[in-house]
């Protein structure tokens, strides 16, 4: 098991350099085959769907050990264990990196698969694949990382690799700002990170978070530990009011590098930060309350800023905020109660989140080149574009409209089935406080519906807008994840038991933990 472990962190890490070089070294043939100057994009997009390809098989073979062994945790060294090794890097991986490897795994093959059209146009492709294999590494490496000083590496590789994706237009100046303000703040969440780091090391003498969690030390240097950390993961993962970054940096990047920061980065962040507070201190059942109330105020303002919102990348970016909202509501219930079930339906949303988000950014990518990029033109997708496109464009209508309505919560798809959960495991707990929550998370998906029906709402009008009816066709190559997606999130809506392989782990996990320390 452990090769196997090794190679799952290794194929996308050492995979990402052989992308850039197979994409500069292979150059695109000129008229009568005489060499060309430019890169060829094709070499690099195949060989970087190679290694996604090669990737799912170490992550089936770890994921049946898991499902097999009856173990919740599975210990794997790599590239040395002893403290003399030159590279000290362990990986534990349990419920939480199996959930977190998935998503990205998944999101990261589509997007790879969908931007070979989208990104025709543009220089650089090379950087661009091998920058999104070292991003789902680095997730990898985050999500199964076993200390705290691993961890905070792990999403600084994550960090960096992402700052440059998100401006990889960097002719256009909206971009590069995005991607100044994207680095800014999260540069200044991540020495947050690291002071808390250097305060547990000094309190503790160790960065294990199996030594921290079993020692169960509680001290008032480790409380401001957790609130360091909570500010600078609360960052990467767009914890209210740290969001600021968000809906600029998914607006300029390319629509699958948005699918991929909405769908799994933030939720990286999200999954990094309940790794510490459940480790770092015996009182860490109040980290609970901390989430609830992040998730609470996560909930309003995503929906009211999004409900403001022309440009649609940015009303899907400020959703973001709100579904992180409910993500916290079930996983901030089952630190706080113990609940697994409340956790499990935490998890379970934040895989739904991955598809739903996904696929709406995804459908919304569509639009945004046939309407513009396929023209010559980078101007931001308004909802007022998509009057009438139903009638051009079926299939990423279709998908859009699936996407956010399973994002407002309606049955049976994906998203109702991951709330209902969330909120059938609040009310079990019989506590007046998460009741309380529950009920205003439910006000709160009405409420989505107020900018999401609007959305659907135009893609099937009759009149086509000026952008729709000058339109490009839509490359067929991109209708492979759009239809994908679309599947997945009705499937898991009418028969939720299917993942439960891997949400029901990452919940046991996440509790397992906690009853550690509070013991």
């Amino acid at each position: 098991m452990n090769s196997v472990l090794a190679w799952l962190l290794l194929l996308p890490l050492v995979g990402a350099p052989i992308v850039y070089l197979v994409g500069r070294l292979v150059r695109r043939r000129g008229p009568e085959g005489r060499p060309h100057t430019e890169a060829s994009p094709s070499a690099s997009r195949w060989a970087a769907l190679l290694v996604f390809g090669l990737e799912w098989i170490p992550f089936f073979i770890v994921a049946r050990a898991l499902a097999s062994g009856g173990q919740a945790v599975l210990q794997g060294p790599w590239a040395g264990t002893s403290s003399s090794a030159l590279v000290p890097v362990q990986l534990r991986f349990d419920g939480l990196s199996l959930l977190l490897t998935g998503v990205a795994l998944l999101l990261g093959t589509l997007v790879c698969v969908f931007s070979a059209p989208y990104l025709e146009r543009e220089f650089g492709q090379e950087k661009y694949y091998a920058m999104l294999l070292a991003m789902v590494g680095a997730m990898i490496g985050l999500g199964g990382a076993r200390d705290l000083f691993n961890l905070w590496l792990w999403f600084e590789v994550m960090a960096v690799t992402s700052y440059l994706l998100v401006a990889f237009y960097r002719g256009q100046p909206g971009s590069l700002e995005a991607g100044v303000k994207y680095l800014v703040q999260s540069s200044a969440g991540s020495v947050m990170v690291l002071l808390g780091i250097a305060f547990v090391l000094g309190h503790t003498g160790t960065l294990d978070l199996e030594a921290l969690r079993s020692a169960g030390t509680a001290s008032p240097l480790l409380l401001v530990a957790g609130g360091l950390f909570i500010i600078g993961f609360g960052v990467k993962a767009a914890l209210v009011p740290l969001h600021t970054w968000l809906p600029d940096a998914h607006a300029q990047a390319p629509s699958g590098i948005s699918a991929m920061l909405s769908g799994i980065v933030i939720e990286a962040g999200l999954i990094a930060l309940l790794r510490v507070v459940t480790a770092i201190t015996a009182t860490s059942l109040s980290w609970g309350v901390i989430l609830l109330s992040f998730g609470a105020l996560n909930m309003l303002v995503g929906n009211l800023m999004a409900l403001r919102q022309s440009q649609v990348k940015r009303l899907l970016a400020y959703s973001s905020l709100s579904h992180v909202g409910y993500m916290l509501l079930g996983l901030g219930a089952g630190i706080y109660l113990s609940d697994a079930a409340s956790a499990q339906g935490g998890f379970f949303h934040l895989l739904n989140h991955g598809m739903m988000k996904g696929l709406a950014f995804l459908s919304a990518g569509v639009f945004l080149y046939c309407l513009h990029i396929a023209v010559g033109d980078h101007a931001p997708l308004k909802i007022s574009d998509l009057s009438g496109a139903a009638r051009r464009y079926p299939l990423a209508a279709l998908a859009l409209s699936l996407a956010v309505l399973g994002l407002g919560g309606l049955p049976p798809l994906a998203g109702f089935m991951s709330k209902w959960q969330i909120f059938v495991a609040g009310f079990s707990t019989h506590s007046r406080f998460v009741e309380t929550l529950v009920v205003f998370a439910a006000l709160n998906s009405v409420l989505s519906l107020a900018y999401y029906a609007p959305l659907v709402n135009a893609l099937y009008r009759h009149e086509p807008s000026p952008a729709v009816a000058t339109g490009r066709p839509m490359p067929a190559l991109m209708s492979i994840p759009l239809t994908l997606l679309s599947l997945a999130i009705i499937v898991v809506g009418v028969w939720p038991g299917l993942v439960t392989w891997i949400t029901m782990p990452a919940g046991q996990a996440l509790v397992r933990g906690v009853l550690v320390v509070a013991r």
